[in-house]
């Protein structure tokens, strides 16, 4: 079982290293953005909850979020286990998810923070803005995004340091190096490539 958490700035490569490590870990990579997707496109009745929310531009609620990971995290190809991005976001989902797992006699493993100096990625994500013809998300929205993960997320990381399962990793430079961080950090913590791990 590997039961992991990756959290991290905007335009940190989050969602790059996601898809990477759940293909190494041979685990699935889950996303609010994509359950939430998922649900609505299905048709569910969470889905339909949620997509009310989000057709008003609303933040879905806490209570709405759980639910839906709940379910997911049910799911059988979570049996083996999971990487977790986008969730939990606030203490409450904390709480919310230290219940879940511990009602199935587990706990995360490692909390991988990657982090990211603010200037850096706020080049990275206006560049990003500039190649996908978004003109809307210029620095000063950049930053106020900036602003509000750290809000949001310093909580977070204070709890899970406290723990002992959190794992600073340097966010910037080369794909293949930052991936190369957080499999030596998890190794670290004995957790191994699949690879490795029958040798």
């Amino acid at each position: 079982m590997t039961r992991l958490l990756l959290i991290g700035p905007p335009g940190a490569g989050k969602g790059t290293q996601a898809a990477r490590l759940a293909e190494a870990y041979v685990i699935p990579a889950i996303s609010t953005g994509d359950i939430f997707r998922s649900n609505v496109r299905n048709h569910t009745e969470l889905g339909a909850k949620a997509k009310a929310y989000m057709d008003a531009g609303d933040n879905v609620p806490d209570s709405l979020t759980n639910a839906l990971i709940r379910d997911r995290l049910a799911e059988a190809d979570c049996d083996s286990g999971f990487l977790l991005d986008g969730y939990p976001r606030t203490t409450d989902q904390v709480r919310e998810l230290d219940e879940f797992l511990a009602g199935h006699g587990a706990s995360l493993d490692v909390v991988v923070e990657l982090v990211a100096d603010p200037d850096v990625v706020v080049e990275r994500l206006r560049k990003r803005a500039r190649e996908h013809g978004r003109s809307d998300d210029d620095e000063t929205v950049v930053r106020h995004r900036l602003e509000v993960y750290r809000d949001q997320t310093a909580p977070l990381v204070g709890i899970y340091d406290s723990r002992g399962v959190l794992a600073k990793i340097d966010g910037l430079g080369e794909i293949d190096d930052v991936t190369t961080r957080i499999t030596a950090a998890l190794a670290d913590r004995g957790i191994v490539l699949p690879d490795a791990a029958s040798r």
